[in-house]
C-alpha cells in the first residue's frame, strides 16, 4: 500500500484574493477581480497533492459555522475530511494581489481559539490512522488559546510510529519544535524564518548552508529553505542543492511556499534521491504561481517545469 499524505492545519482560513493593477496605500484602489478560497497552509498543501493524484487527508481544527467552503473543496478533490470542528467561525485572512510586480500583501485575522485538550483529539486521531511510511505534514501558525509548545508535542506522539514528518512553521512554534526531543525528518524555513530560529542574519548562501548543517546535527534530516524568486536550498548529510527555476510571471504568490511543501511530499511518496526530489518540490512552486488559489495545473505542466530546473551543488 502506498503512503498516504496527512496535512495538519491548526489555524485555517477563508482566503479572500483581491487582484488589483497596484496597490496605491491610503487611497481609492479599484479591483480586477475577488475569489475566495478555502485556505491554511496545510489545506493549501491538501489540495495541491490532490491536484498531483497523491492520497491525502486534512487533519486540524475548524469553525463549525463557516466550513462550507473547506468541505466543498475536500468533496471536489477527493480529500479526506478528518477536520476537527470547533465552535465558532474560521478566520479570513485578505491578500491585495498586485499584477505589476507580483507582489502580495496579507492581512490576517486571528484565528478561532483552540486549547490543548482538542490538541489532543487532533494528535490521537493521528496515532489511529498512521501507518509507517505515511507522511504528516504540520504547517502554518498556532491558534490563539494553543500552547507554543503545540507542535513540539506533536512531533513528541507522532515520531514512534514510523510516519515521515515535515514541518513547516514560524516563530516560537518553529523554535521549540525545533530545539525539542523529537525534531521534525524535514523543516521548510523560508529566510527570515531560519534567521528568526537562529538569532542571527543569514545574508548569504554560505550562511544559509552553515545554519542549515546546525539543524542537521539536532536530529533533522533534510533542511529546505525557501527563497523566493531565488528558488530554494536542499541540505541533508553529504549534500547541498540550490534548485531554481526560469523565472516565472505570477499571477498570484500566494500559496507558492505551501506547493513547495507539497512537492516535497510528494519527492517522499515517490522515493525521490535529493536531485530529483528539489526539481520537484520547485516545480510545485512554480506551477502554483500561475494560478489564484491553491490548485496546480495539470501534472504534465508540473513534469515539465522540473525538467527545466538547474541545481547548483554547494557542498
Amino acid at each position: 500500500m502506498s503512503a498516504r499524505v496527512y496535512t495538519v492545519t491548526l489555524n485555517p482560513a477563508l482566503d479572500q484574493t483581491v487582484t488589483l493593477e497596484r496597490l496605491t496605500p491610503g487611497a481609492v484602489n479599484l479591483a480586477q477581480s475577488a475569489s475566495s478560497n478555502a485556505g491554511g497552509k496545510g489545506v493549501n498543501v491538501a489540495s495541491c497533492l490532490a491536484d498531483w493524484g497523491a492520497p491525502v487527508s486534512a487533519c486540524g481544527l475548524l469553525g463549525r459555522n463557516n466550513g462550507e467552503a473547506f468541505e466543498q473543496l475536500f468533496q471536489a478533490k477527493g480529500i479526506a475530511d478528518r477536520m476537527l470542528r470547533l465552535p465558532g467561525d474560521t478566520r479570513i485572512n485578505i491578500k491585495l494581489a498586485e499584477l505589476a510586480g507580483g507582489d502580495t500583501t496579507d492581512i490576517n485575522l486571528p484565528g478561532i481559539a483552540a486549547d490543548a485538550a482538542e490538541l489532543d483529539r487532533v494528535s490521537a486521531d493521528l496515532e489511529a490512522a498512521l501507518r509507517p511510511g505515511d507522511i504528516v505534514a504540520l504547517c502554518g501558525s498556532l491558534p490563539p488559546g494553543l500552547p507554543a509548545d503545540g507542535y513540539a508535542r506533536l512531533l513528541r506522539s507522532l515520531r514512534p510510529l514510523g510516519a515521515r514528518l515535515l514541518l513547516d512553521s514560524s516563530g516560537e512554534a518553529l523554535r521549540l519544535a525545533l530545539n525539542g526531543a523529537a525534531p521534525p525528518h524535514c523543516v521548510k524555513p523560508n529566510r527570515q524564518e531560519l534567521e528568526q530560529w537562529a538569532g542571527r542574519s543569514l545574508p548569504d548562501s554560505a550562511a544559509l548552508l552553515a545554519c542549515a548543517r546546525e539543524l542537521l546535527q539536532a536530529g533533522v534530516e533534510r533542511v529546505v529553505v525557501s527563497l523566493g524568486a531565488e528558488g530554494a536550498l536542499f541540505v541533508e548529510n553529504g549534500q547541498a542543492l540550490l534548485a531554481t527555476l526560469p523565472a516565472q510571471r505570477p499571477l498570484s504568490t500566494v500559496g507558492a511556499g505551501d506547493a513547495l511543501v507539497a512537492g516535497l511530499a510528494a519527492g517522499w511518496r515517490d522515493a525521490l534521491a535529493l536531485p530529483a526530489a528539489a526539481r520537484l518540490a520547485v516545480a510545485f512552486a512554480a506551477a502554483k504561481l500561475a494560478r489564484v488559489g491553491p490548485h496546480l495545473p495539470p501534472a504534465e505542466q508540473v513534469r515539465a517545469l522540473a525538467a527545466q530546473a538547474q541545481l547548483r551543488h554547494l557542498d
